[in-house]
């Protein structure tokens, strides 16, 4: 008796797992909220802080352009993120490159989750990060390239 209340107890108490995988996803307000925050820590070290530690890096009179390449290079990312960057980054199905289903974000749902979290806060919290590379690039490339030409390598 003791035995198969033991065998039991135990086969019950593998099964518990498969009660807390079984229950829905929830978002959680402090992770979306720690998300949110941390995107915009990204965001400020982006346009001000990269802008300005390259722009008193480099002599006077290319100051002026070293803030407006930082500026304008991060609008465009920030434009190329949601257009086809995201999807290319985080699509499902390919190999190396993921799938064009979320071209423009058009398939993602407004409540859509990712872990904790909502997927649209993992986007912008993501192209925060595509956008601060590119200014650390363009920064590498002061007084060395033309605007025009850092646009080109940036699309």
């Amino acid at each position: 008796m003791k035995m198969a209340t033991m065998k039991s107890g135990l086969g019950a108490l593998a099964l518990l797992p498969g009660l807390a995988m079984a229950a829905p996803a929830v978002a959680d307000k402090a992770d979306n909220a720690f998300m949110m925050i941390c995107t915009a820590l990204v965001l400020f070290m982006t346009i001000p802080g990269i802008a300005l530690f390259y722009g008193g890096l480099i002599r006077g009179k290319n100051v002026l352009s070293m803030l407006t390449q930082v500026i304008v290079t991060f609008g465009l990312v920030c434009v190329l993120w949601v257009i086809y960057g995201y999807t290319l980054a985080f699509g499902t199905g390919g190999s190396f490159f993921g799938s064009f289903d979320w071209v423009m974000l058009k398939n993602i749902e407004l409540k859509a989750l990712m872990g904790t979290f909502y997927q649209y806060i993992h986007v912008a919290f993501q192209g925060s990060f595509a956008c601060i590379t590119v200014g650390l690039i363009v920064g590498a490339l002061a007084e060395r390239i033309r605007f025009s030409a850092v646009l080109i390598f940036v699309v």
